[in-house]
């Protein structure tokens, strides 16, 4: 037990006073989803200084051994960022940081993020981003899937206030909820697929962004699980409809008395030459982002161009830039840009961390991002585009995997552990993708021949 006078002490203090008893020790896998354990808020000391323990190899993306000191996994807790949850009584999250024999693990996505803003505070920089993820509400219907509004179907859904209010209540619970462990929900609304929503909340330093969208993915599993629904991150569920992002609109700021954008002022005026050397990192780097961003079979039906029920999937395939340009990779807007590349499957933290990377390399390159774009790159076509020498990103994750392993810079970024770990894992699941025969194939094949 913590000394009661002691900073932990004093800690274990607050949280009983606000009916705390245990704690979730939460830590990210490779593939962005939440893992962790309870334990006692007694032993609140020991997860702030040794960790709470787990089987090494029993987690994705660690590559650690069977046997031996470096098989056991150790979720350090991060104090700053304990709250209590509405949805768990007496329960207080605890982000933590993964440790292998005593030395942070270098494949911990949350280490890898880390290190990333270290080489930003290097230089007196702070990187901030706000995310905006989008998803489902689903449900399960004769052995398939499908929105858990059953009248949810309008030919364009967009901002729908027919089917929103149905969904009123788990929306204001999962607002509420949000708005208790200390974030700021600035919106919600109804988005462009059958029984698809998104909720935005404000900017923040780029690590702590990551932490608040692991948090919001916890609420919103376990407030639709008890409402009989199933909240979904997939990138595209639905062939005919538009699938769900998770838009990165990012900020970088020169820390200091007082603060200044490195981007340019938010009252107005053109992104300055750092924006544009960052943006241009981005673009260089794009394939290989996109093995990051894009990290699964189902996220490349996502990342084509073409129509849908809403009339467009609003998802960027052209490498290029453009002011307030919903149809390029990268929307730049007034102080900041819009990274609109990643999906709802990314993992926060190695999306950002590779972000970084490419941003960095941009600048300290000092690489040109090439024209604006300010036309609709969806009217295109592929001649066109090879004509103004726009881009298209990988068309399947195995051509995404290819881009990554060739770059230096993003794989430096993710280390090598983690590179591997993540290729092979990634590689493996393509594999099996590639091998599975769906009902399309027979329906178009059986009997063709």
């Amino acid at each position: 037990m913590a000394d009661p006078g002691s900073p932990a002490g004093d800690l274990r203090r607050r949280l009983q006073a606000a009916g705390v008893h245990t704690l979730l020790v939460q830590f990210t896998d490779v593939h962005g989803c939440a893992k962790g354990k309870l334990v006692p808020l007694a032993h609140l000391e020991d997860v702030l200084g040794h960790g709470a323990g787990f089987a090494g190899p029993s987690i994705w993306g660690t590559g650690l051994p069977r046997t031996g000191p470096r098989s056991e996994y150790y979720a350090r807790g991060d104090a700053a960022t304990v709250k209590p949850i509405p949805w768990m009584p007496g329960v207080a999250r605890i982000v933590s940081d993964g440790f292998v024999d005593g030395e942070p693990f270098d494949a911990c996505p949350r280490q890898v993020l880390k290190r990333a803003t270290a080489r930003l505070a290097e230089r007196g920089w702070v990187l901030r981003t706000g995310l905006e993820p989008e998803f489902f509400l689903l449900r399960r219907q004769d052995g398939d899937w499908v929105p858990a509004d059953e009248d949810d179907r309008l030919d364009k859904p967009s901002y729908d206030l027919k089917s929103l209010p149905r969904q009123a209540g788990f929306l204001h619970e999962l607002s509420q909820a949000l708005t208790a462990c200390g974030l700021d929900v600035l919106q919600l609304d109804h988005e462009d697929a059958h029984g698809q929503y998104e909720v935005n909340f404000a900017y923040d330093e780029a690590l702590a962004s990551a932490d608040h969208l692991m948090l919001f993915k916890l609420a919103a599993q376990a407030l639709a699980d008890t409402r009989g629904m199933v909240f979904s991150m997939m990138p595209k569920p639905f062939a005919d409809q538009p699938g769900s992002g998770l838009h990165f609109h990012v900020s970088l700021w020169q820390q200091g008395a007082p603060e200044r954008s490195l981007f340019g002022s938010a009252d107005g005026g053109p992104l300055t030459d750092a924006a544009r050397h960052f943006i241009a990192g981005v673009l260089t780097h794009a394939p290989a982002l996109c093995a990051i961003a894009a990290p699964t079979v189902n996220s490349y039906k996502r990342l084509t161009v073409g129509e849908s029920i809403s009339g467009t999937t609003w998802a960027p395939a052209c490498v290029a830039h453009g002011p307030n340009n919903r149809t390029a990779l990268v929307r730049t807007l007034t102080g900041r840009f819009e990274w609109r590349l990643p999906d709802a499957a990314a993992n926060p933290y190695l999306a950002t961390a590779a972000l970084i990377a490419a941003g960095l390399d941009g600048m300290d390159r000092r690489l040109d991002p090439g024209p604006e774009v300010t036309d609709d790159l969806f009217d295109c076509t592929l001649p066109q585009l090879r004509e103004r020498g726009i881009g298209l990103l990988p068309q399947s994750l195995a051509q995404a995997l290819d881009a990554l392993e060739a770059d230096a810079v993003i794989c430096g970024a993710l280390g090598e552990k983690l590179t591997r770990e993540f290729l092979r894992l990634k590689r493996d699941e393509w594999t099996q993708w590639a091998r599975h025969v769906c009902p399309w194939e027979r329906d178009r094949y059986a009997a063709a021949f």
